[in-house]
């Protein structure tokens, strides 16, 4: 064999090892693609077809529309309530195991070690105790309906344990089986959520240690009425204690895994007399987290003859929380009760586990707590209780630091026999016999009926304190500032059938200047309830669109009032650059509508962003104010007493001691960061500034984080231009902390016609599908976005026609 030869052989095996490799590689890949494509597809729902379920007593019918909307027809409550439960679990699961895992404080386990402290927090607030009391004392048909529930999520657990969800095959871990109280559970957590002094009143008391009383005041609500205030004053030895706990630090990390806190809402109702249908027509848009999967899930329930239900359920919760049935629709707004107070304790200096009570030292309630971490790891720490509730501070620089904190959603209460009840209710007897047990959750809940009546109750826990207002952390070792129950049901503000011919709510102050009992000082400011009355008193009569129209209006009545303040402040300037009196042009021709396209709407959100870390971060300094630019009322305030008050303390610039700012040197540095910022983003032109190029709805799925993951599974939907802003009635909200990145608003929108209920209109921000491959994952996204609805059919023929998928469950 000559060398050419060998030459050539050799080339030849080379080749062969060169095409072996590239095969191997070809195979590996596509067996890696198979493997991806297998995990993030496995777990799509069966909509059609049939099904066996165990436990059956007759066959279930589910129909479905073009937006998987489950339609479940059954001929008894258990069977309903088992369908329900296979249902929510094939498109919901981890969700719903995510939110069980928060209650629990259980986080650690999947996550991580950077949870423990929230899982700490949420232990310390002994949710899933109560639930177990809730549970005990709960009518027998409850805790059947709660049971089946959780038989049919079971069954679906049992029977695709090989094909879970993607986040199970990513975090390595399968669910546990579902228990009755875990339903119970997210109630607790949705309480928990919706409270509001939690972050404000530490926020505030850490401020208040920074700067005097007469800046302090200007921070809060009403100036005039908190000047009356007697803030309770500690000596020094027991006021240095530290709410830099990362117990509070660790709550920012919440948003990151979509569990958001303090939150706001819409909702009205016209009567016949002011409707184009002469029967009443029906609003509620409720405000929190915007994240994918979205928080609610639509669903239709009907028992012939017995229940005909329909709306958004709490993803591992069976009964509707906010919807209609065939007599009655209702819906809900955060009443915003001050409902948590934060005592300073005195420690007993020879022992560290007493405090004092009264004049005598007691024992702390210890409890220690092993919380499991993600990789095998375990921790062991301690709550501490007092007889009012957890200790939420860690100790500082003296033993006799901490403080402590009682929480309305650790007394008795029963808000999931209030939706239970509320899903039979048939008049407006029946609806106040409803609610009267909602009050951890506390929240103005509106009403209509078929029979042309419309309502509104604050159904809520309201403390009635000895002393006090809440608005303070006050001394723990006293019974002064204890409370002596809440507010009789009876007393609670309320409307039916009022003159107006309407009723309205949105997280506003819903009781009178006389009312007896002290509520809340935390209300949102007035714009949005003003301009939601303004809309509805500018017809006589309103029809579906006039609806439509409210709940997708971005026209800012703060930046009508904020605007001529701005306006009258900058036509003092003779110093500004071509680029600024272009700016400050389209500011003067303006209307205040938050439109996407406007350059006017982009120039004024950036100067009130501005202008909040202007007057407030020279005196709190950088990291204070990071924690003040989180909490979403507490900026409102300030500017409010700005455009009444003009002139404020907090004008001058603490930075320069050798110059005294005022409001027109404040306004104008805030004009010029915030056309140099949009001209560093948006470029020099301003005429072509657009606010939707830097408001944009994020819709982040809590493992989007990682984006090799999100791109393998697309866990995040594509971020969306969109108008509005957090003070407008279409509430497309932001965190000043990070502006102006849409994470918060409208979490459904629905529309009802009482007695025409077929013609009602709803939507949500994303789809009802959890699987991010599903075409219902967020198939209502664009809907959303554009203000536009998919028809809410309630009759059965309209529904069946509708259907585009029918599965029939069956008994094995």
């Amino acid at each position: 064999m000559n060398s050419d030869q060998r030459r050539g052989e050799k080339m030849s095996v080379l080749k062969k090892i060169f095409v072996g490799i590239v095969a191997v590689v070809i195979i590996a890949i596509i067996g890696a693609g198979w493997f991806v494509y297998s995990i993030a597809t496995r777990s799509l729902p069966v909509y059609d077809g049939t099904l066996a379920i165990k436990n059956l007593k007759q066959d279930v019918m589910i129909y479905r529309d073009s937006y998987a909307i489950p339609h479940i027809v059954a001929e008894n409550e258990s069977d309903l309530y088992r369908a329900v439960g296979y249902t929510l679990a094939q498109d919901r699961l981890w969700q719903m195991d995510l939110l069980r895992r928060v209650t629990q404080g259980r986080l650690s386990e999947i996550f991580g070690e950077d949870l423990v402290d929230i899982d700490l927090l949420m232990r310390s607030l002994k949710i899933p105790d109560k639930s177990k009391k809730i549970l005990s004392v709960s009518v027998p048909e409850l805790i059947v309906a709660l049971e089946c529930f959780s038989d049919g999520v079971n069954q679906f657990i049992d029977s695709h344990l090989t094909k879970l969800p993607p986040e199970f095959t990513i975090l390595g871990y399968k669910p546990e089986y579902w228990k009755p109280e875990y339903s119970i559970n997210l109630i607790g957590y949705m309480a928990w959520d919706l409270t509001a002094p939690y972050g404000i009143e530490t926020i505030l008391h850490k401020i208040r240690k920074k700067v005097d009383s007469d800046k302090f005041i200007e921070l809060l609500p009403d100036i005039a009425s908190q000047k009356s205030i007697i803030f309770p004053e500690f000596k020094n030895d027991v006021s240095e204690f530290d709410l830099k706990s990362s117990l509070f630090a660790n709550m920012g990390l919440l948003e990151k895994y979509g569990i958001t806190a303090f939150n706001g809402s819409n909702n009205w109702v016209v009567s016949g007399e002011k409707s184009v249908t002469g029967k009443p027509i029906f609003a509620n848009d409720m405000h929190l987290g915007l994240n994918a999967p979205g928080l609610w899930y639509q669903m239709h329930q009907t028992i012939e003859g017995k229940l005909n239900v329909t709306g958004v359920v709490l993803p591992g919760q069976p009964f509707v929380i906010a919807g209609h049935n065939d007599k009655i629709a209702w819906g809900m707004t955060n009443v915003v009760v001050d409902d948590m107070d934060f005592y300073l304790e005195k420690i007993n200096p020879e022992n560290p586990d007493q405090y004092e009570f009264m004049g005598e030292f007691k024992d702390f309630d210890i409890q220690m707590e092993t919380i499991k971490i993600k990789g095998g790891k375990t921790v062991t720490k301690p709550n501490r209780f007092t007889h009012r509730g957890p200790v939420i501070s860690k100790f500082k620089k003296l033993p006799d630091e901490t403080i402590t904190m009682k929480w309305l959603g650790s007394e008795s209460s029963n808000e999931l026999r209030t939706v239970y009840l509320l899903n039979k209710a048939g008049n407006w007897e029946e609806f106040k016999n409803a609610v009267k047990t909602f009050t951890a959750v506390s929240q103005n809940i509106n009403y209509a009926d078929v029979d042309g009546n419309i309502g509104l109750y604050c159904s809520a826990g309201v403390p009635i304190r000895k002393k006090g207002d809440g608005l303070s952390i006050v001394p723990g070792w006293t019974d002064e500032y204890d409370w002596e129950g809440i507010v009789p049901f009876e007393e609670l503000p309320h409307s039916y059938n009022p003159a107006s011919g309407y009723v309205s709510s949105a997280n506003g102050k819903t009781a009178p200047n006389n009312y007896p009992y002290h509520i809340s000082h935390w209300y949102a400011l007035h714009y949005r309830i003003d301009r939601i009355r303004q809309m509805l008193e500018e017809k006589e009569k309103l029809s579906v669109q006039d609806f439509q129209n409210i709940q997708g209006d971005f026209k800012s009545k703060l930046a009508q009032d904020f605007l001529p303040v701005i306006i009258k402040e900058l036509n003092k300037i003779d110093t500004m650059t071509d680029l600024e009196k272009a700016s400050f042009n389209l500011l003067q021709q303006w209307d205040g509508a938050m439109d996407k396209k406007s350059a006017a709407a982009a120039i004024f959100e950036s100067l009130y962003v501005d202008f909040v870390k202007n007057m407030v971060m020279d005196e709190i300094g950088e990291e204070l104010y990071s924690e003040y630019s989180k909490i979403a009322y507490l900026h409102r305030y300030m500017v409010k007493n700005v455009i009444e008050n003009n002139e404020l303390k907090w004008c001058d610039n603490v930075s320069t001691p050798h110059t005294k700012e005022n409001l027109t040197d404040i306004v104008y540095q805030s004009f010029k960061d915030s056309v140099a910022g949009l001209s560093k983003t948006l470029g020099s032109n301003a005429d072509k500034w657009r606010w939707g190029s830097i408001h944009r709805l994020k819709l982040a799925h809590p493992l989007g984080s990682v984006k090799m993951i999100d791109k393998i599974f697309g866990f995040n939907y594509e971020p969306k231009e969109v108008s509005g802003s957090f003070h407008t009635v279409c509430p497309y909200s932001y965190k000043l902390s990070n502006p102006f990145v849409v994470n918060h608003g409208a979490s459904h929108r629905h529309i009802f016609l009482p007695g025409d209920w077929d013609e009602s209109l709803s939507v949500i921000p994303t789809g009802n599908c959890g699987i991010p491959s599903s075409d219902h994952y967020c198939d209502q996204t664009e809907l959303y976005v554009n203000n536009e609805y998919h028809p809410d059919y309630f009759s059965m023929d309209k529904v069946v026609k509708a259907a585009e998928y029918e599965l029939k469950m069956t008994s094995k």
